[in-house]
């Protein structure tokens, strides 16, 4: 089962339950901790039991419609899918992979920052998006018009509560300026941080329907003008760093009020000689969480 947000024409944003083949308006029983996803997540933070269980048991009280009928894209009267967030800080792990720390080595011209934070006791978290700059499943991401050199990251994303328990997980894409983080580390939050900078989705995978998270295949490809032109593949088996890792010190001296996502890291980085650019799609796909589709264009000046 999967949670989601979706618009309604009449109703506006509803919180759901994908079930089957079914969507289930998870809003329309009237329960005040149902009527959004920080409504959910605060309310779950001391509820005993299995929040998949619970609500499993309101699915024959809820309006419900068909999946088919949910639209992937905005726009007109339609009910269509919204991005999988509403009140939360979307915050970011870095150097979870060998192929991460490599790559950032690399582009930072043989600084072994990277190389010390990878095995370091503190993990690198940092701040990634505020609700609004993040897209859903089909929007528009978009690319610093500074930078020269632009990456999509594919990345495993775990949605905690305010307790920081794990409630899901969700595909995420974290875009990234290596060439403004390679000219200095100090430059990081600039080299993560703009308009619709990260990409969020489809739908939120409970937590207890993923029976092994450490053992995800984590796919991603980028087309453009039709043509597939990067294509590459890792396993959460390859992170270095555990989720529940990454949580402690993510927790530390921080509160989360509407609960947070965090992305764990990427093991899947384009050659040297690739950039993104306007017009090309990004599919990343990881297994049971879901696929991500994102068109990118140029940050609106």
């Amino acid at each position: 089962m999967n949670l989601c947000r979706f618009h309604d024409p009449n109703l506006g944003p509803q919180l759901g339950l994908i079930h089957q083949d079914t969507v289930n308006n998870l809003s329309s029983q009237g329960h005040a901790h149902l009527q959004s996803l920080t409504d959910l997540l605060l309310w779950s933070w001391d509820q005993p039991g299995s929040l998949t269980d619970y609500l499993a048991g309101l699915l024959d009280q809820a309006d419900s419609f068909a999946l088919a009928d949910l639209d992937s894209q905005a726009g007109g009267d339609a009910t269509y899918l919204l991005r999988p967030i509403d009140r939360q800080e979307v915050w970011a792990a870095g150097v979870t992979y060998e192929r991460s720390r490599v790559a950032r080595r690399e582009e930072s011209k043989g600084s072994d920052v990277y190389d010390r934070v990878y095995s370091a006791e503190r993990p690198e978290i940092f701040f990634k998006a505020t609700p609004n700059r993040v897209v859903g499943h089909n929007e528009t991401l978009f690319i610093r018009n500074d930078s020269k050199w632009m990456v999509p990251e594919p990345e495993l994303v775990v949605l905690f509560n305010p307790a920081l328990q794990v409630i899901g997980y969700t595909v995420g894409n974290d875009l990234s300026s290596r060439d403004i983080e390679g000219e200095n580390p100090i430059y990081i939050p600039q080299a993560k941080i703009w308009s619709r900078c990260c990409g969020l989705g489809p739908t939120i995978v409970l937590a207890d329907q993923v029976e092994d998270v450490t053992n995800l295949r984590i796919q991603i490809e980028i087309v453009r003008g039709g043509r597939n032109i990067f294509a590459g593949e890792t396993t959460t088996a390859r992170m270095t760093r555990s989720i529940s890792h990454l949580s402690d010190f993510l927790g530390r001296d921080n509160e989360f009020p509407y609960g947070v996502f965090l992305l764990t890291g990427t093991g899947v980085v384009p050659p040297d000689d690739f950039t993104l650019n306007p017009g090309d799609r990004v599919d990343i796909t990881i297994d049971i969480i879901g696929t991500l589709s994102n068109e990118i264009a140029y940050a609106t000046k």
